[in-house]
């Protein structure tokens, strides 16, 4: 590839874009997936209550199941992408700022429901903005557009995992949570300011027609046994490392780092790994394909929980955290830019966000009810045998890889599979 062609693949406005959907797209999980354990905890909410919050993100699994109804209505405003990308992020602005109202101690009903909007609303975005990207980029570019939607989706945690945490220490929770709330106006800048991408819209008449078709274009291409097997791999690929930091704020806090220390130590030690890791994934995918970086990346990830029990058995030991934290997200990077550029190309082009729903949907399925069981294993286990189970868990989704990813398969193979 000359100097030309890597400018060109690099530095254009796909690829901007891309960085303003990661934005947009992560900062609504990471409120809810380490804001509010932090906002719980500091209110004195057990650990079990705060594990178990984890099954409101059920709208994440089951986002596929409304996808087609994205797909198939259109806003009267902006067009069928932009229209419903707008909708999504006003709600999400003020879901987010109205959750700083709500006492845990007197209403954990009311912290649920609306975390449970929130939930719901950034789901629906993220069908959106997933089905946007994929209309937007070419198949050539699925693998690097996709580690700069990952590493932009890791750097929007600063807001509420690092920012919203320093302010808690000096500002009151509520408005904590209206500035972190605020911050969708990234989101909101973004679509008022792209273009709707050409695309070809369902048949006015036919909603039965595209909910079903989706689903019926993948088996055809894919058979009944591959299918099977892509689920599988979807479901265990990230599910012990998931595990392993569902309760990774409450874990920081019970080692005895303060929240200071948590914002400025552990979120910025994530912060320049995850976006090399990501950025490098990109540029080994172009080099090796995306079956090649499965593997690669899935045995850093496997590795890298390790770091934890090591953490958990240590204490509370600043440049440990720093380091683990580092290399953790080093391989969480990677890996997840590797996964999210393999389930776009699962997808057609034409059926792109039903699909790309469906798959993001079972790969958090598992995810989002094991999660809820992390408190109650932690309190009976103890952390450091907790994160070695969560390294076992790892092992089922590497070996499927065998067979939905095999390492003997050439790169251009990778990117030639199914895209009409």
């Amino acid at each position: 590839m000359t100097d030309i062609d890597w400018r060109q693949a690099i530095l254009n406005r796909r690829m901007l874009i891309c960085v303003f959907t990661g934005l947009a797209s992560g900062m609504p999980l990471y409120v809810l997936i380490q804001l509010i354990p932090a906002w719980l905890r500091d209110s004195g909410i057990s650990l079990v209550d705060i594990g178990l919050l984890s099954l409101v993100t059920i709208p994440y699994t089951w986002k596929f199941a409304w996808a087609p109804l994205l797909d198939r209505y259109v806003p009267p405003f902006l067009g069928r992408r932009r229209g419903w990308m707008l909708v999504t992020q006003v709600l999400l602005l003020l879901s987010i700022g109205c959750m700083g109202w709500a006492q845990p101690q007197v209403s954990f009903t009311t912290v649920s429901v609306v975390a449970f909007l929130i939930a719901l609303f950034s789901a629906s975005q993220d069908v959106v903005l997933d089905g946007y990207r994929r209309e937007i980029l070419l198949d050539s570019e699925l693998g690097l557009g996709n580690s700069i939607h990952v590493q932009a989706y890791r750097i929007s945690s600063l807001v509420p995992g690092s920012l919203a945490l320093i302010l808690a220490d000096h500002l009151p929770w509520s408005t904590v949570f209206w500035i972190t709330g605020g911050f969708m106006l990234v989101g909101i800048g973004l679509s008022l300011a792209v273009s709707e991408p050409e695309s070809e819209l369902p048949e006015a008449s036919g909603l039965k027609e595209a909910v079903v078709a989706p689903f019926r274009e993948y088996i055809g291409r894919r058979g009944w046994n591959g299918v099977f097997l892509v689920i599988g791999f979807m479901c265990l690929y990230k599910l012990g490392d998931s595990m392993a930091t569902a309760l990774s704020t409450p874990f920081y806090m019970d080692l005895g780092f303060s929240m200071t220390e948590i914002g400025l130590v552990a979120k910025h030690a994530a912060l320049w790994p995850s976006i090399i890791g990501g950025l490098l994934g990109g540029v080994v995918m172009i080099k090796l394909g995306i079956n090649r970086a499965l593997w690669m990346f899935g045995v850093v990830q496997v590795v890298s929980i390790f770091g934890f029990a090591l953490l958990a058995e240590a204490g509370a030991v600043t440049w440990l955290l720093a380091a683990v934290i580092s290399f953790e997200y080093l391989g969480v990077g990677m890996g997840t830019a590797a996964f999210t550029a393999f389930i776009a190309r699962e997808t057609s082009r034409k059926f792109a966000a039903t699909q790309f729903a469906l798959f993001t949907a079972l790969a958090a399925m598992p995810r989002t009810f094991a999660n809820a069981s992390t408190g109650a294993i932690v309190e009976a286990v103890g952390w450091t045998e907790f994160f070695l189970l969560c390294a076992l868990i790892a092992l089922p989704g590497m070996a499927l890889l065998h067979w939905v990813a095999p390492w003997q398969e050439k790169a251009s193979a990778d990117e030639a599979q199914g895209h009409q």
